[in-house]
């Protein structure tokens, strides 16, 4: 049988095979990209169905709802058990702190502390941000309509506050599921192609994403030196609504294109992880919210079972 890892040397009739396999390959790509256009399209449907607990978990942090004994109800798995001697001191611990102050409604700072536990987030809030995000009301996911080119919007809702007037700040990811006729074969799904933030409406002297620097000038002839004020950019979470702008060509510099790839890493963490499991991040510390790949030390780990993230791609 011949060698095909050196083409070069193959026999006409095994290169004939090789370029009928590749064409089979691009065939099979093109399979593919339909049976991620129809998740898609399942998963605008299922956006539906998951509302309604969403709302009802809207509602219960922000203390609109208070749930019922019955529904406050969980039971734990036996890993998760903790002795009863333990179990009597927390509660004996919480009845005391019941009585020392009035018990609070809802859950106090729950995006917030999402965005503290987990490591992927965590970076991009600083402590400027956090009294604006304890504002954050709610995170939510729109999908584009049928029809539409494949994409998301991610919609973070925010009650009146003195920062800035928006009550929603959105950022829409643009995504392609089809093979790219110039490299067919690099297609494993669909990509996210682009991004638009949104502009915040700041209110004044309230801009977190800009800070005032002085610095010291001196003249060249006279030997003086002048004081001057710069307006320069701040490290801030809400930078995430102002990406990198993709030229027409698609070339970005380094720093741009290392920004866009932790950009779209982020909004398909949000997408995927935070917005449905929201829970896990505030009850368990993050540590369901490892970065991924860590799981393939686990010796139970099958990654069979992990989904493919949306590959990131400009152009």
């Amino acid at each position: 049988m011949a060698d095909i890892d050196n083409k070069e040397h193959l026999p006409r009739v095994v290169k004939r095979c090789v370029n009928a396999l590749k064409d089979l390959q691009v065939k099979y790509a093109q399979i593919e990209a339909k049976f991620y256009e129809e998740v898609h399209d399942v998963e605008r449907k299922y956006v539906v169905l998951y509302q309604p607990p969403f709302d009802k978990r809207f509602e219960i942090i922000n203390a609109i709802y208070e749930p019922t004994e019955e529904e406050c109800e969980w039971k734990p798995d036996e890993e998760d058990k903790i002795s009863e001697e333990l179990k009597e001191k927390a509660k004996t611990e919480d009845e005391k702190k019941d009585e020392e102050k009035e018990d609070p409604k809802g859950i106090l700072d729950f995006w917030l502390t999402i965005f503290k536990n987990v490591d992927l987030l965590s970076d991009m809030v600083q402590e400027h941000d956090e009294p604006i995000l304890k504002h954050l009301k709610d995170i939510k996911v729109k999908f584009s309509d049928t029809g539409q080119p494949m994409g998301f919007v991610l919609e973070f809702h925010f009650e009146p506050n003195e920062y800035f007037t928006n009550e929603v700040l959105t950022k829409t990811y643009r995504m392609r599921s089809e093979p790219d006729d110039s490299d067919p074969f690099s297609f494993d799904g669909p990509e996210i192609m682009g991004c638009i933030g949104c502009q915040i409406d700041w209110k004044k002297g309230k801009n977190v994403t800009l800070k005032t620097i002085k610095k010291k000038q001196k003249h060249k002839g006279r030997e003086t030196v002048r004081t001057v004020t710069k307006t320069v950019s701040n490290d801030s979470f809400f930078n995430f609504f102002a990406p990198p702008e993709v030229p027409e060509s698609g070339d970005l510099d380094d720093a741009a294109e290392a920004i866009l790839a932790e950009d779209f890493d982020i909004g398909h963490f949000l997408r995927e992880r935070i917005i449905p499991r929201s829970e896990q991040a505030v009850d368990d510390d993050g540590d369901d919210y490892e970065e991924e790949g860590e799981e393939e030390n686990d010796p139970d780990y099958d990654p069979k079972k992990d989904q493919n993230p949306a590959e990131c791609k400009q152009q």
